[in-house]
């Protein structure tokens, strides 16, 4: 793997509120610094649920090695960068810590340690890929698409900034919906639909992995998913998908007597301004002590 990032889904409402999905890959050690900015509705692959003998194949295969090797020198920043022989010590170090830890990760997995566990020892050498949703972006990207950042999490932030200024999203209306993964072929479809097309949408979320997503499609097998993460309380997934969110009453929506409609934000409903995400339309999203359990 590598830095990557793609624009999944980009709409706006005819209130001027722009809702952006995007999938990202970097550094899973600097996921902390990522998972910082708050306004971000995300989702990711965790390294409890993928099976250690893949991850364990990943870090040999495709080990992440940092972009920049930093002097040692006070401060959070290292201005200046090792060069030559400096260097190659430095990345054959880092990529024999690797080899240490995969041998201790061995031993334990050979001792019948649970992967949950395990696979936390090889987090440092792991690229990891993300789902993100929002529509505040400027702080991200003034905070980390900056020099002052930590580099390798400026990679991926400056890379999704220029798609982020590229992209033309594309209108979404009062009552339809911002749907990430339903693909071209299913549009009519989920028009017609949008109650299960939301539920497939959501569901593709939760699976986070991009092969997933661009190979076969089971939509039974989608909304058996959706239900298995309502009724467990995994609701993140379905913030991913929302629809407009406008002020309910005539009169702040119109310029006159007899003019047109102007659509005027709602304002924030959760993280999203202008949007309501589908986890609101669940009774007791936001408490999952509250449910009734059968």
């Amino acid at each position: 793997m590598a830095y990557n990032a793609k624009i999944v889904l980009d709409s706006i409402t005819e209130a001027g509120d722009r809702l952006t999905t995007m999938e990202v890959t970097f550094p899973r050690f600097v996921l902390a610094e990522f998972n910082t900015h708050r306004v971000f509705s995300r989702n990711s692959a965790s390294s409890r649920a993928i099976p250690f003998e893949k991850q364990l194949a990943r870090i040999r295969n495709d080990p992440f090695i940092p972009i920049y090797w930093g002097k040692n020198q006070p401060g959070m920043q290292a201005s200046v960068e090792l060069e030559g022989a400096e260097r190659e010590i430095a990345i054959e170090d880092w990529l024999k810590a690797r080899d240490d830890v995969v041998g201790h990760a061995l031993e334990l997995y050979h001792a019948g340690v649970h992967k949950q566990t395990v696979n936390r020892l090889l987090e440092p050498w792991m690229w990891h890929t993300v789902i993100v949703t929002a529509t505040e972006w400027s702080n991200f990207f003034a905070l980390r698409a900056n020099e002052m950042a930590q580099p390798e999490i400026r990679v991926i932030a400056e890379k999704m900034k220029e798609l982020y200024n590229a992209s033309e999203p594309h209108l979404i209306r009062e009552g339809e919906w911002h749907m990430p993964y339903i693909q071209p072929n299913e549009l009519t479809w989920a028009q017609e639909d949008p109650g299960e097309a939301g539920k497939i949408s959501a569901a593709r979320c939760a699976r986070v992995s991009y092969l997933t997503h661009d190979g076969k499609r089971d939509l039974d097998a989608d909304l058996m998913l959706y239900k298995r993460l309502v009724e467990g309380g995994h609701m993140s997934p379905l913030e991913h998908v929302a629809t407009p969110h406008l002020v309910d009453n005539d009169w702040p929506r119109r310029s006159e007597p007899g003019s047109r409609v102007i659509p005027v934000s709602g304002g924030f409903c959760g993280n999203f301004c202008g949007w309501k995400q589908l986890r609101k339309f669940v009774s007791n999203e936001a408490d999952f002590s509250l449910v009734e359990k059968g």
